[in-house]
Order: C-alpha cells, then sequence, then structure tokens
C-alpha cells in the first residue's frame, strides 16, 4: 500500500509547490487558516494541472517542513551572526515569509530566483 507519502520532491516539484505558494490568493487563504485542507487540496490540483502528482497531505507536509527549517535556520543564524548552514530554496521562502511579516501589498517575488529553472507558469489557464 505504497501511497508515496514519502517519495522525494524532486527541484522542480518544490519550485512549483513555491510557485504556487507565492500566489497572492494562495497567500490570503493561507494568512490565519487553521484548517487548510482545502488550501492544499487546491494546491494540489495546481500541481497536477503541471504534471505533478502530489496530494494535499503531501503538499502540506513540504509546506511546513519549508517553514520549519526556513524558521530553524533564521534562528540559528541571529545566535551564530554569520550564516553557516543554507537550505535548498532558501531565497525563494524568504522572499514568501519576509513578505507575509512585513505586511506588503504587491508582489515581488516573480523576477527573482522563484522561477528560474523553471517554465513560466504565471500564464496558466485557470
Amino acid at each position: 500500500n505504497d501511497t508515496g507519502a514519502g517519495k522525494h520532491w524532486s527541484d522542480n516539484e518544490v519550485r512549483a509547490l513555491i510557485n504556487i505558494w507565492s500566489d497572492e490568493k494562495i497567500q490570503q487563504m493561507l494568512e490565519g487558516a487553521t484548517r487548510n485542507k482545502e488550501i492544499f487540496e487546491e494546491i494540489a490540483r495546481r500541481l497536477m494541472k503541471r504534471g505533478i502528482d502530489r496530494d494535499w497531505k503531501q503538499c502540506r507536509t513540504k509546506y511546513k517542513n519549508l517553514k520549519y527549517e526556513y524558521r530553524a535556520l533564521q534562528k540559528e543564524n541571529e545566535h551564530l551572526g554569520n550564516p553557516r548552514r543554507k537550505m535548498r530554496f532558501y531565497d525563494e521562502v524568504d522572499c514568501i515569509l519576509r513578505r507575509q511579516t512585513l505586511g506588503t501589498s504587491g508582489w515581488g517575488c516573480e523576477s527573482s530566483s522563484l522561477l528560474s529553472g523553471t517554465k513560466n507558469f504565471s500564464d496558466e489557464i485557470k
């Protein structure tokens, strides 16, 4: 009964997840949501449109792990002063989470490394 729950995420899959996570509508939905199954089902649907087969639980787990790793790294770097460790996709996650913290409107991450190595999904069919 292999559900694929432990299946490793490729870089392109993670980039696609981060790209969807960075979407303004998704950001607003996630903000303050405690029951977020529907949000992650939407993320899984969007991934499926890109040919990535992940269920909502896998998406939520990956999202939580990225946030956890980012925050742990931030805390570690505060204490050590200079970064000794860097996580994959740090800049992309930093861009999203800094924007949430600052409460800035307007999105400035598209031109960053968020889309590097992937095709442009901004013209995705709704």
